[in-house]
């Protein structure tokens, strides 16, 4: 999401106005997308990546 249009100026005016913006606002923070977990594995070392690589390797030569 851009965060420049934050710096944005502009002018609500009329309580309709105020109130549209508000349930926008509201909407916009309680239509979160959904964090989903994942499985990460860090590698530390030369040691750690080639092992990583020829993991890497033999499971794509396997699936194809």
């Amino acid at each position: 999401m851009a965060t420049s249009s934050i710096t944005k100026n502009f002018i609500i005016s009329g309580q309709k106005q105020v109130e549209m913006f508000a349930d926008a606002i509201e909407a916009s923070a309680n239509d979160r997308t959904p964090r989903v977990p994942i499985n990460v594995t860090y590698l530390q070392g030369a040691d750690d990546i080639l092992k990583f690589m020829e993991r890497r390797k033999k499971a794509n030569a396997t699936s194809k």
